[in-house]
């Protein structure tokens, strides 16, 4: 595993998304890499089986799945995504996810 890396201040270097949170059983795991005015983005690990409940949000919000599989529910109809695809979330529209497989996405949030 590479040496887990958050960009501050003025340092700049790669770093890999699926380090950033580690799974841990029967738990979803975050940890927010950007917060801005202008938006946030996060890491998740969710373990098999759990979820987000059915919630909106002010903001449109991008999804990428870094690995495995999520049922991501928007506006009552169930989509498929999985490791290397990514869907958008439009604000104000009711939205779930679920794990079909432990899964590890970056969650862009545009204000």
């Amino acid at each position: 595993m590479a040496e887990s890396f958050i960009p501050t201040g003025n340092e700049t270097r790669a770093f890999s998304l699926g380090d950033l949170a580690v799974y841990q059983e029967h738990s979803v795991v975050s940890r927010e890499i950007v917060r801005k005015p202008a938006g946030t983005m996060t890491v998740f690990a969710f373990d098999e089986g759990e979820g987000l409940s059915e919630h909106t949000a002010p903001f449109d919000a991008a999804v990428y799945i870094i690995e495995g599989t999520a049922e991501i529910t928007i506006d009552g109809k169930p989509h498929s995504v999985r490791g290397g695809e990514m869907i958008i979330m439009p604000a104000n529209k009711p939205h779930a996810l679920k794990a079909v497989t432990r899964y590890k996405m970056l969650l862009v949030m545009i204000r």
